[in-house]
């Protein structure tokens, strides 16, 4: 596997949730909020966590799916689904171990940080400001931001534009896919977590650069594998 700790970016792009955030059980709150206020049966919490990724209204649809339920509704269940999460949005969201002492020393070493999610920016501020995370970085970059989300390189342009800084002195920090092929197409070099989001498929079989299991490696392992 190629090694792409061993130099020292100027740069780190950062996935919201499931890569700094676990925000799983407040997303699967108000997932099961708003299929019973409508009258629909719930999903556990790891169905939850294997559809987040994709947008509220592709976590929905992937919810009847699993039901075997037509998406005739998936719009009502949309708005039910945003207004209670926007209210309950940091109830049991928690950054995960190390990350923001990590954040901070990244920081503190002249990186510039930033964060490109497909969270609504509404949302992502929201969530960033309740965890008081906003001040670490220099760009935000959410769902709605750019012309198109992620897994296109838009949102990762505006971001490096944002910090000033070009795909080779970046490293992208995500947990599925989806952030593995925003940053190949950005030509950003790209890390992925093991503790995330990753819709069920192996990390070390979605083809980043090199996998971490804490992310304080960011910090410690300055070459990988």
């Amino acid at each position: 596997m190629k090694t792409v700790l061993s130099q020292k970016f100027r740069a780190y792009l950062f996935d919201l949730d499931g890569t700094l955030v676990d925000t799983a059980p407040d997303i699967h709150n108000a997932l099961n909020h708003a299929l019973h206020v409508q009258g629909y049966p719930t999903i556990d919490e790891s169905l939850t966590r294997h559809f987040i990724g994709h947008g509220g209204r592709a976590l929905i649809r992937a919810a009847l799916a699993h039901h075997q339920l037509p998406e005739t509704h998936t719009e009502t269940l949309l708005a039910a689904f945003l207004e209670y999460y926007g209210s309950h949005i940091a109830d049991h969201s928690q950054p995960y171990l190390t990350v923001v002492p990590t954040l901070k020393a990244l920081q503190s070493r002249g990186a510039r940080l930033g964060i490109v999610t497909n969270k609504n920016s509404r949302l992502t501020a929201l969530l960033a400001d309740a965890l008081n995370l906003r001040h670490l970085f220099g760009s935000i970059i959410s769902g709605d931001s750019a012309a198109r989300p992620k897994p296109a390189p838009d949102p990762v342009h505006m971001a490096l534009a944002e910090l000033g800084a070009t795909p080779d002195q970046t490293l992208f920090v995500g947990d599925s896919t989806t952030d593995i092929e925003a940053a190949r197409a950005a030509g950003t070099a790209v890390v992925c977590v093991r503790y995330g989001y990753s819709h069920g498929v192996p990390v070390d079989a979605l083809g980043a650069d090199a996998t971490i299991g804490l992310f304080e490696e960011l910090l410690v392992k300055e070459s990988l594998i």
